[in-house]
């Protein structure tokens, strides 16, 4: 039986169409993007292809504006890191959130321990920043204001469009960590109003290892690498060609294919909520009910813990998560689920359900079935279960 993926933000499968470009490049055996003779005008040619390409998804005017990097996580540091080194003499101050990656919470925590100040806004019970607080925390000496677009664990769409008019009026460089929106949802750099913004080709049927940044003409930024020339001064280092030929072919389904994407992943998404809710009791469905992305749901199933669910899962030949890939293997509760008021139980037992163009609403229907055995398999060996069960029942026998 094949494996039903429920856990396409960890990882997507490469489009045949960016494998085929991927394996003739490989093929064609291309020179080096900067190299003065024949091969290098051909790498070049392709390097330039694949980055107009990139441009259109994100409606950048300017295809210079996109500069390749090695994955989202490297554009993270690339923009906050890169920001706060070029702009140090007007100040160390930066405003984040309470939710944000772990790729910029732990580049903040390397900044603090260079005297740099942060502060974190808050957010409501379904994971929403209030620009208002943004404008509220931003101060004179503040440099740079870093706000995911999409959270990874919960979905919820941020107002970037509005924190960028806030951080427009009050000329503070904005970077948008928009690793798990762009290729998904309609991402337009000039409507946002962003300097910056992150993303990685895997989120979009791209290869794993490439990454590309959004740098607004005219922000004030560092490179984070030293060396060559490349991507116009911005990331030194012989770019990943054969990578972000793929990339750019994955950019150009996404353009094409992004209206049918969103339409296949809502129908998905309300079908998998209305069987979540319908089949499970004392479940918790985390988000925002509308602001989210169309291709994940979050759910607490109480009294048992998300990792138990999982490997009973994989018995089944379906993968799902309990949380990002790049925070598995922690032990302690999400810090995103904690900020939005689940306790430490309910943040323990949570499922981080994400889906493709190629998934069926059989594979739905079947992920349904095997969750509602699983979790009643594992509550009957839950003490947390059944001594809620216990206590519902004396408080019925009492009324």
């Amino acid at each position: 039986m094949s494996i039903i993926n429920l856990d396409h933000l960890a990882a997507n499968p490469l489009l045949p169409e960016v494998q085929e470009a991927m394996i003739e490049a490989i093929k064609k055996n291309y020179g080096n993007p900067s190299s003065q003779h024949q091969l290098g005008d051909e790498a070049a040619a392709a390097l330039q292809q694949a980055r107009e390409q990139v441009a259109r998804m994100i409606n950048s005017p300017v295809p210079k504006e996109v500069v390749f990097t090695s994955s989202g996580t490297e554009s993270v540091n690339h923009a906050v890191k890169g920001v706060a080194f070029a702009n140090a003499e007007k100040g160390k101050h930066i405003v984040t959130s309470n939710i944000e990656h772990n790729a910029t919470l732990r580049t903040l925590r390397a900044l603090k321990m260079m005297d740099y100040r942060v502060t974190s806004v808050p957010v409501d019970e379904y994971g929403l920043i209030n620009p208002s607080d943004v404008a509220d925390a931003i101060r004179d000496d503040t440099i740079l204001v870093t706000i995911m677009h999409s959270n990874n664990e919960i979905g919820t769409i941020q107002p970037i469009e509005e924190i960028g008019q806030i951080t427009q009026e009050k000329r503070v460089i904005f970077h948008c960590d928009a690793v798990d929106s762009v290729g998904v949802v309609q991402i337009d750099v000039q409507k946002l109003g962003v300097n910056l913004l992150s993303f990685a080709a895997n989120q979009f049927y791209g290869p794993s290892g490439v990454g590309g940044l959004y740098i607004r003409r005219g922000t004030r930024i560092w490179p984070l690498l030293d060396g060559g020339v490349q991507e116009n001064n911005k990331r030194a280092g012989t770019e990943n060609l054969i990578g972000i030929i793929g990339m750019g072919v994955a950019a150009e389904f996404a353009t094409r294919e992004m209206e049918f994407r969103i339409k296949h992943a809502r129908k998905l998404k309300q079908k998998l909520i209305e069987g979540l809710q319908n089949r499970i009791e004392d479940i918790l469905i985390n988000g925002h009910p509308k602001l989210s992305l169309p291709n994940l749901v979050s759910a607490s199933v109480q009294y048992i813990e998300g990792e138990g669910i999982v490997l009973m899962l994989d018995e089944e030949n379906i993968a799902a998560s309990t949380k990002s890939a790049c925070a598995a293997g922690a032990l302690q509760a999400s810090h995103v689920l904690l900020s939005i008021g689940r306790d430490f139980a309910d943040a323990q037992g949570t499922l981080v359900i994400t889906f493709g163009r190629d998934t069926t609403e059989a594979d739905i229907e079947r992920f349904l079935e095997v969750l509602e055995q699983v979790v009643q398999t594992l509550r009957n060996m839950s003490p947390l279960y059944i001594k809620a069960m216990q206590e519902r029942a004396e408080g019925v026998a009492l009324s």
